[in-house]
């Protein structure tokens, strides 16, 4: 009899990163290595997603702001610049704190992005999530919002797209109106949405005379939520030196509180009276930041008094991210 032929397969082409599908980590790697996905590409995705960039808009300008939208504000905006331009069919980019629905992005009907920023992310690494995020979103079709998902572990990060020299200057919202180009006429599904969102936006204002603080007014006091650039350790001795001379506060009634961590940076908190408003701190903050530089610059090593004071505001440290 004669001989069978033996089969043969045509050879595929090799399949890109962004091909490569996620499966089981003991299943043959689909990029035909022959290799276990746990041992092939897996190995990349394992690390991207677990490896946690501590401070992930950092070299950004307003890096103290991202992280402010990212975890303070309700309701914001900004324009964002890219290091290579806008896409002839993108008119605009604009970061946004949340979008509808928490999609990610969303390539509106005149094919302006919006990118949401306070989204769950899939890896360690925020930058790289968003900047993946803005990449789809300025190729999908107009009127389509942009799905999550894992970024590449090789892909770039938001330092990479955008322009490091263009300035960011966050506009503080009342509500979310500017998720529409013309909120009131709104169908009624949008304007129920619009409208249970504002409910449970709370009144926040960016002060003008400082970087990246933002007054808020919540039922019981109101408050001052300060992110501060400096290292964490040089920051805590510089406020503890104040706060032992009497010199934290911003004016009768305030009291800084405590501090959140958030990004690699500390966010120190005032509780302020129920009736001081945004504009009625702006003179004080400005003031204490002089404090601050000089408490800052001071290199002696702290007295008694000094380091309980530091104690108190370590003990009242939350971390937010």
């Amino acid at each position: 009899m004669a001989k069978k032929r033996p089969h043969t397969k045509a050879k595929r082409p090799p399949l890109t990163d962004e091909e490569i599908p996620v499966v089981g980590a003991r299943e043959p790697c689909p990029c035909g290595s022959g290799r276990r996905y746990k041992a092939c590409h897996g190995r990349a995705a394992a690390h991207a997603a677990t490896e946690l960039v501590q401070r992930p808009f950092e070299s950004l300008p307003g890096e103290c702001d991202w992280v402010a939208l990212r975890e303070l504000v309700p309701a914001a905006t900004a324009a964002l610049t890219l290091r290579e331009g806008l896409p002839e069919d993108v008119p605009s980019v604009t970061l946004a704190t949340v979008l509808p629905m928490a999609w990610p992005a969303l390539r509106r009907d005149d094919g302006s992005v919006l990118l949401g920023l306070q989204n769950d992310t899939a890896s360690g690494d925020i930058s790289r999530d968003l900047a993946d995020t803005l990449q789809r979103a300025l190729q999908a079709e107009p009127g389509t919002p942009v799905q999550g998902r894992r970024a590449p572990a090789e892909g770039p990060r938001l330092q990479d797209l955008l322009d490091l020299s263009a300035p960011f200057e966050p506009v503080v919202h009342s509500g979310f109106e500017f998720w529409v180009p013309d909120a009131e006429n709104a169908t009624p599904e949008v304007a129920a949405s619009l409208e249970r969102a504002n409910a449970a936006a709370i009144p926040t204002v960016r002060l003008q005379g400082v970087q990246a603080a933002y007054w808020c007014e919540t039922p019981e006091k109101n408050h001052l939520r300060w992110v501060m650039p400096h290292a964490e350790e040089q920051l805590l001795d510089a406020l503890a030196r104040l706060h032992a001379a009497g010199g934290s506060s911003l004016g009768e009634g305030t009291r800084l509180v405590g501090s959140f961590r958030a990004h690699g940076l500390t966010v120190p908190v005032w509780d302020l009276p129920s009736g001081v408003g945004a504009e009625d701190v702006e003179k004080p903050a400005a003031e204490f930041a002089e404090r601050l530089a000089g408490a800052l610059a001071a290199d002696a090593p702290l007295t008694p008094d000094e380091r309980r004071a530091r104690g108190g505001l370590t003990n009242r440290q939350v971390t937010l991210s």
